[in-house]
């Protein structure tokens, strides 16, 4: 290996590291985390660093030394195409960001519980699988949000479109898009659908009244009438991917996150006694405050964050560290390695709500919805929604979890408890 990269294992000759690190992906990190440091190569293009500064560093240099790892099939474009992505990207995310900030993250607070509420409701205490009850949570939550009354059947091609990136998401290898692979087409069909449905929302809100079609009761405008409302106005490609993202972030990270938070009441009792005496009798409305819940919230996302690596491709020659990157090498920074170092996080293996009450993370050393420029939209909507799901979860469901101390987090696409089962019995 090159003498300015950093050291890593030596793998396969053929195949490299590759199966090593699928048979185990934790163990992998935590081996070479150790053996190797805080900063270890994976390959001759790819760098892992669990160094909380320089994961700062990059993330937040991203836009201009970085850029995010560009979605399936978004094949090879030139610089100039790629930085107006970008370009278009940040535009869309100003116009969004008052919406999903403030007060604002507050309005859907009703329609999070009420969602809740039906999808477990519906179970009657039956045993279900817990990750797809909660995409159907997000999903809905999500579709209502983008686009209000319009969002009618966009959570069904959500969970099309969440089945067919996780083959792609769960791979190490990464095969040529050109290749005419069952998954190619699969992803390809459900992105067109989603496409097809958002182009045509946008045309249609566009040919009667632009930007100002309110949902019913004290909430602002969807999103979708948020950017018809832009000024400059964005184009229908440039509102369309927008929504895209904020569509499909905003459906399998929470959905992870919040099977992890079923997983931690099921197996505390006690905690979840507690979650429910903060949130009062089961018949009353959420609270504005739960300061318990939230930092439920908060320590699950510290131990099992949904988005456990991110990655980054340098753009240009970048330092990282002592060591030197190439234009196209890849940094995967590793949040959770991060989030259990004992060097920042004391008893960093124990889930222990009480360390929010003074918690003041350093930079770098927290980071669920990631950092810097490309800093999760969506942060302040989601922390709160998980927020009131977690209450909600205890004032008004017993959960029942036998096998919720063996169902271990699954390191493939988001981070979650593989095949959590569980029962909502109502109070």
């Amino acid at each position: 290996m090159d003498a300015a990269r950093p050291p890593g294992p030596r793998g396969h000759w053929l195949l490299g590291n590759v199966a090593d690190y699928d048979r185990d992906r934790i163990a992998f990190l935590r081996r070479n985390h150790r053996e190797h440091g805080d900063v270890f190569s994976f390959d001759g293009r790819t760098v892992l660093t669990a160094d909380p500064r320089l994961a700062h560093q990059v993330l937040t240099a991203t836009n201009r030394d970085y850029v995010t790892e560009p979605p399936p099939f978004a094949g090879g474009v030139a610089p100039r195409e790629a930085d107006e992505t970008v370009r278009s990207w940040m535009r869309a995310r100003r116009v969004l960001r008052p919406a999903l900030t403030g007060a604002a993250a507050a309005a859907p607070d009703a329609r999070t519980v009420a969602i809740l509420d039906d999808v477990l409701g519906r179970t009657a205490g039956r045993e279900s699988d817990v990750l797809p009850l909660m995409l159907d949570v997000t999903g809905r939550a999500v579709a209502g949000l983008c686009l209000g009354p319009d969002a009618a059947g966009v959570p069904e091609l959500l969970a099309e479109v969440h089945a067919a990136l996780l083959p792609f998401e769960e791979a190490a290898l990464r095969l040529p898009a050109w290749l005419p692979l069952p998954r190619t087409r699969r992803f390809l069909r459900a992105h067109r659908r989603l496409t097809g449905t958002l182009t045509a929302l946008i045309t249609a809100r566009r040919a009667t009244a632009p930007g100002h079609f309110p949902l019913p009761g004290p909430q602002p405008r969807d999103l979708l009438g948020v950017l018809l409302g832009a000024r400059p106005a964005l184009s229908d490609g440039e509102v369309a991917a927008a929504l895209w993202s904020v569509l499909v972030g905003g459906h399998g990270v929470p959905a992870a996150a919040l099977t992890s938070l079923v997983r931690e009441l099921a197996l505390r009792p006690e905690l979840a006694a507690a979650l429910a005496a903060e949130a009062g009798p089961p018949e009353q409305a959420p609270r504005a405050m739960l300061p318990l819940a939230e930092a439920v919230v908060r320590e699950t996302l510290r131990l099992t964050p949904p988005a456990w690596t991110m990655s980054r491709i340098a753009r240009v020659p970048a330092g990282l560290g002592p060591w030197r990157l190439r234009p196209g090498d890849e940094v995967l920074c590793t949040p959770y390695l991060i989030h259990r170092d004992p060097r920042w996080w004391p008893r960093a293996e124990e889930f222990d709500p009480s360390r929010w009450r003074d918690a003041r993370p350093a930079p770098g050393t927290y980071l669920p919805f990631g950092a810097g420029p490309r800093y999760c939209l969506g942060s302040a909507p989601a922390l709160r929604q998980l927020t009131l799901a977690a209450s909600r979860l205890a004032q008004r469901f017993r959960v029942e979890a036998p096998g919720a101390a063996a169902a271990a987090p699954a390191f493939s696409g988001r981070l979650a408890p593989a095949g959590l089962r569980a029962a909502f019995h109502p109070r």
